[in-house]
């Protein structure tokens, strides 16, 4: 919420146009790490033009500096919001950020190996019984 580096409409949506200098540090994330604090995965865009990439740059230096686990995948192209960025046109790389994901908690024990998925079903014949 600091204001050089905010997303400015959020910051005046939530706090007003001359919030306590107080209220901005308590709600400023990367201010509130402490070494309880869980540990993260973050991915943004360097051209998120939304919110600036400074946000999570900082939040990972802070959970770092805290001694809690961390991951930070900065793209270099894409938009503010890319969900799972599966399907968004000339930006292939950012749908990686799934699976960098998925490496993450396997590394960390929270989510176990892929388990081959089962065989398809084999289709019905015409007329549909088997």
């Amino acid at each position: 919420m600091h204001e050089d580096i905010t997303h400015p409409a959020s910051r005046l949506n939530l706090l007003g146009p001359n919030p306590d200098r107080k209220l901005v540090d308590l709600l400023s994330n990367e201010d509130q790490v402490t070494a309880d604090t869980p540990p993260a995965f973050l991915y943004h865009t360097a051209s998120d033009q939304t919110v600036p990439v400074i946000n999570s740059v900082l939040y990972f230096e802070a959970l770092k500096k805290a001694g809690v686990g961390a991951e930070l995948h900065i793209f270099e192209n894409g938009p503010h919001g890319t969900g799972l960025a599966q399907n968004i046109p000339g930006l292939p790389a950012l749908a990686e950020w799934p699976s960098l994901l998925a490496n993450w908690m396997r590394a960390n024990g929270w989510m176990e190996a892929d388990v081959a998925a089962p065989a398809a079903p084999t289709p019905a014949p015409a007329g549909g019984k088997p």
